[in-house]
């Protein structure tokens, strides 16, 4: 279906009081946080609204996956009122992998900014695993679901762990409708490494000033991950929610050794592809 362009909302009739300005208008974002789950999106999400010319939805909409025959009209009526200067702004980290989001995104507006959070496949299938662990304690071993047939090293593609981590498969999706110019990289590993260095890209690419640097972080050590001194809300320091951080389930380092040689070649497509060595070998 051709692109429609949202409407506006009617001006207020002449001659109306001229009272308090309106708090902005909803509008569809400009900016998508797309992928990848449990690359650091959250982290970036809660980051980048600590600017003043950002404005992001809390929750994630799953509007491109899960909710499009909703139409556009509700997904906006989601957004946050957000005035000229500002962007809205997205995360549903599933899209990333969902072969109908490239085209429904480009379909809203071919211009809108991609970020995609990613971090090492075996760590973050690990994390994926641990989280889906903590919910479902009955589950299969990890080293189980990795694998169709273990001693041959036959690892199981089908399971979303460790598709998920196949980046530079669902890359190509992403590329039939949106040039790499519009799809920005956030490595996951800087990003607790580094927030602020990784947090300046992120502005440069939304096109907003630098306004958030090492001043906004400080080093967590019990969660070891970088926390905001100041929400964007109440201004008090800000750490993600207890279900981040888990400790990660022990697994056995031949299997580590099999994942890392099974996403070695994805991971230097990747690597050319998006023109940036993330260091995973």
């Amino acid at each position: 279906a051709p692109a429609r362009r949202p409407r506006e909302p009617p001006a207020p009739p002449a001659g109306s009081p001229p009272g308090p300005a309106r708090p902005g208008a909803k509008r569809l974002p400009q900016a998508i946080v797309v992928g990848v789950k449990k690359g650091g999106t959250r982290a970036v999400l809660e980051f980048i609204r600590v600017h003043p010319d950002v404005r992001a939805l809390g929750t994630e909409p799953h509007f491109f996956d899960r909710n499009y025959d909703r139409g556009l009209e509700w997904y906006r009526s989601l957004m946050p009122r957000t005035l000229d200067s500002q962007i809205t702004v997205e995360k549903t980290p599933s899209y990333f992998v969902t072969k109908e989001a490239p085209r429904r995104i480009f379909n809203m507006s071919r211009d809108t900014k991609l970020i995609v959070v990613v971090r090492n496949p075996v760590t973050r299938a690990i994390s994926d695993y641990t989280q889906t662990l903590s919910k479902k304690p009955d589950i299969p071993t990890f080293e189980g679901l990795s694998f169709r047939n273990r001693s041959l090293g036959l690892v199981d593609t089908s399971w979303n762990a460790i598709r998920i981590g196949m980046y530079a498969v669902h890359l190509e999706s992403w590329l039939q409708y949106f040039p790499l110019s519009q799809i920005h990289f956030v490595s996951g590993e800087k990003l607790i490494t580094d927030p602020a260095g990784e947090m300046g890209k992120v502005q440069d690419f939304l096109g907003i000033k630098r306004v958030i640097t090492d001043k906004h972080f400080y080093f967590n050590k019990t969660k070891g991950f970088p926390c905001l001194k100041k929400s964007e809300s109440s201004g008090l320091p800000r750490c993600l929610g207890k279900s981040k951080g888990r400790t990660h389930v022990q697994i056995d380092p031949e299997v580590i050794e099999q994942l890392r040689d099974f996403y070695r070649p994805y991971n230097i497509k990747f690597y050319e592809t998006v023109g940036q060595d993330f260091r995973w070998e």
